[in-house]
């Protein structure tokens, strides 16, 4: 073929694209590409003779089925991202609480004040400027006197140098010490720069009053062994000849003695400068976060606790402990509480007419211990199936002679959430620091009791003493049977009966069931245990 008819690759120059031609291009190009012989029969047949075939050939036809998986992918990613990040918001929620709204940390004036002539004098009495007397009562089992020898024992001595020594008191007693207990508690006579008693002894049981149970057995409670040991504790206040302003209890915790002298002698103080108070009580902690003493403790409304943890009362009645703990009060107003450590205004335990040479008091009968000419002691129940801890009964009888009144308006008994002890030296090391956050548990708190159903239910809470009540008992017809660890349905079998009382303070401390010491413990067994009343087959 001639050259003349080739056309070189080289020689071949395009002519310049026109704007028509740059503006139509696009659009054949989408009409080629997105154009099907599907879409064109959809366009040649009319939609009321064929609607459905434009509709396969729409892509947003299939939209629908492509965005559930999108969308579940994005819940997915936001599943994850709020289950990873929960650890660092909850970590920066802990740190943000506990420097800018730290719960029980900054204490009212008087405790600062206290405090700082504690640590800048070494005088001895430096933190009882008025020189108030105190009597201090403890009532302890330890084994190898490991609490007599070791920080127990020289918190004591340190808080008795706190207050001065010809201020105080100090009364220890403990039942069945072994060798190692009994040179301790000698050693710690020695090193007590006040008056004291300190006492140990073998208990004997035998000497503890005894219930009768339906079977004709006899039990001796558990309550009633540790009401007799505390006055035994409490005994000397009669013989001591001083009448004492502060009364103050022990139990076996670990405590920051300026926390005990801020107990005494801060709480709740009124215009003069001096607390003011029936009883103020510490809180005392198991572990960290634990509240422990939950058997004697009773909010203002007379129900019982919560959760044990911050802020420990319900929202349940008027609220009024939970409300007060949770504005950082250091007097939260409650009908009961212990917390191993509690400050008792001391003139109801005494016989002031009998100490200052006046006619003594006439004794009365535990169950109507009402009068005011008669000293507070620790009591137990004595109905069968009836139980409170010998701690709450107390505060009840504060409150009725004092007032007249079993749940009046004011109680005058104080729980004191800046004052903390624990029963072993690290817990308590740790209660500065976990208190801090413990504002950010309250609503979690209120849910779990909710679910957990706290509180539970108590028939005498609302009772005031000298009530005529009647109780509803279920009576089996055959106890023996009824009681035996083998029994059958058929051995419940029984009727009820209506019984009639007295009512008597502190019917909101109780419930229904004996804790009876075991006299002879079988394999085992521990030295107490719970027996349930009789109740109606199920």
């Amino acid at each position: 073929m001639s050259s003349r008819f080739r056309s070189s690759a080289h020689s071949y120059e395009p002519l310049p694209r026109a704007s028509l031609d740059s503006e139509d291009l696009p659009d054949l190009e989408r009409n080629v590409s997105n154009s099907s012989w599907l879409s064109r029969l959809g366009d040649s047949i009319p939609l009321t003779l064929l609607p459905s075939v434009k509709q396969i050939s729409n892509p947003s036809t299939y939209a629908r089925l492509v965005r559930p998986r999108r969308r579940k992918r994005s819940l997915l990613r936001l599943l994850y991202f709020c289950i990873f990040s929960i650890p660092f918001i909850c970590l920066f929620l802990v740190v943000f609480f506990s420097l800018f709204l730290p719960s029980y940390t900054h204490r009212p004036p008087q405790y600062n004040e206290l405090r700082r002539r504690s640590l800048l004098k070494t005088t001895p009495g430096r933190a009882n400027i008025h020189n108030e007397k105190v009597f201090i009562a403890a009532s302890i089992y330890e084994a190898n006197g490991t609490l007599t020898s070791g920080a127990w024992g020289q918190s004591v001595l340190d808080l008795v140098d706190l207050l001065g020594p010809e201020n105080v008191y100090l009364s220890i007693y403990e039942n069945d010490p072994d060798p190692l207990t009994k040179r301790s508690l000698d050693e710690l006579r020695k090193r007590t720069p006040c008056n004291s008693s300190i006492v140990y002894e073998d208990f004997d049981l035998g000497t503890l009053p005894r219930v009768s149970l339906p079977t004709g057995e006899t039990r001796a409670k558990r309550i009633a062994f540790l009401a007799e040991v505390r006055n035994r504790a409490l005994a000397p206040i009669d013989t001591a000849g001083v009448e004492f302003d502060r009364l103050l209890f022990i139990n076996d915790v670990h405590f920051n003695p300026i926390d005990a002298a801020q107990l005494l002698l801060s709480t709740n103080v009124d215009t003069t400068g001096r607390a003011s108070y029936g009883a103020a009580c510490a809180v005392d902690f198991i572990n960290a976060f634990k509240f422990y003493d939950r058997f004697a403790t009773r909010d203002m409304d007379g129900y019982n606790m919560g959760i044990p943890f911050y802020p420990w009362f319900t929202s349940a009645g008027s609220a009024t402990s939970r409300k007060d703990t949770l504005s950082g009060s250091d007097a939260v107003r409650v009908r009961s509480c212990w917390g191993g450590m509690t400050a008792f205004e001391a003139k109801w335990f005494q016989d002031l007419r009998k100490l200052h040479g006046e006619e003594p008091a006439v004794s009365k009968d535990v169950d109507t211990r009402y009068a005011v000419d008669e000293p507070l002691r620790f009591r137990f129940e004595k109905e069968t199936f009836w139980e409170s801890s010998e701690c709450c009964l107390i505060n009840a009888d504060l409150t009725h002679l004092r007032t007249g009144q079993g749940m009046p308006a004011e109680s005058g008994i104080y729980m004191n959430p800046f004052i903390r002890v624990a029963y072993d030296t690290r817990t308590l090391s740790w209660l500065s620091l976990t208190r801090r956050p413990e504002k950010l548990y309250s609503l979690m708190h209120d849910i779990l009791n909710y679910f957990v159903g706290f509180p539970q239910g108590n028939p005498r809470q609302t009772e005031e003493p000298g009530e005529t009540m009647t109780d509803t008992i279920w009576v089996y017809d055959d106890p023996k049977a009824a009681f035996a660890s083998n029994h059958t349905s058929r051995d419940l079998n029984g009727h009820w009966e209506q019984q009639e009382r007295i009512a008597t303070p502190g019917g909101f401390c109780g419930g229904r069931q004996l804790l009876a010491l075991n006299d002879k413990p079988e394999h085992g067994e521990g030295k107490w245990s719970s027996i349930r009343p009789p109740a109606p087959p199920s």
